[in-house]
């Protein structure tokens, strides 16, 4: 089996599930990661916007209830010239469009450096207990994740229990995540 057999398996995973499945799993980790109260020290929060045409977890009530919390929430915004992300401050006047890929992202607005932010809520496809991910293949995140503080707390989400060992599968550019949060 190699890394992109893994995807398909995982794509095919979540796409089997129902609208009504995603959304009381995606409400069950939103529930499981607003009841850890060390989380809500930190200040600054980088987390994905859904991308409903591939059955992501739905982050809206996540950002609602950070809102609520008035913490500062970046929302990422792909660049396909460099292979980065930028991180945008989420604001009321943000306005989003929907890029190439059919992923909603911030219209203009302020670049946060990644080395401000505190905590990075990571998409991904797979995961293990070691902290090992597999997303969608194109490294936007590991690259990302590299230019953040060496602490910033890394939290992947997803909808399925983690594997046992995915290592064999990873190379040197992998960055884990340091949690795993699972309906």
């Amino acid at each position: 089996m190699t890394k992109k057999d893994l995807r398909k398996i995982y794509m095919q995973k979540r796409s089997t599930l129902t609208p009504e499945e995603r959304a009381a799993m995606s409400q069950k980790i939103t529930d499981e990661l607003i009841a850890m109260e060390a989380l809500w020290q930190f200040k600054t929060f980088h987390i994905f916007l859904t991308i409903k045409k591939l059955n992501e977890i739905d982050t809206a009530p996540l950002i609602a209830f950070m809102q609520k919390k008035n913490r500062q929430i970046v929302v990422p915004r792909m660049n396909p010239e460099t292979k980065n992300i930028d991180s945008v401050l989420l604001t009321n006047d943000t306005v989003l469009e929907t890029n190439a890929w059919g992923i909603d992202e911030p219209k203009g607005g302020k670049i946060i450096s990644p080395d401000k932010i505190d905590v990075v809520f990571v998409p991904l496809l797979a995961c293990d207990y070691r902290g090992n991910r597999i997303g969608y293949g194109g490294g936007y995140y590991d690259r990302f994740l590299a230019q953040c503080k060496p602490d910033v707390l890394k939290i992947g989400l997803s909808f399925f229990p983690p594997e046992t060992d995915l290592s064999p599968f990873m190379t040197e550019k992998d960055i884990r995540v340091s949690l795993i949060c699972t309906p």
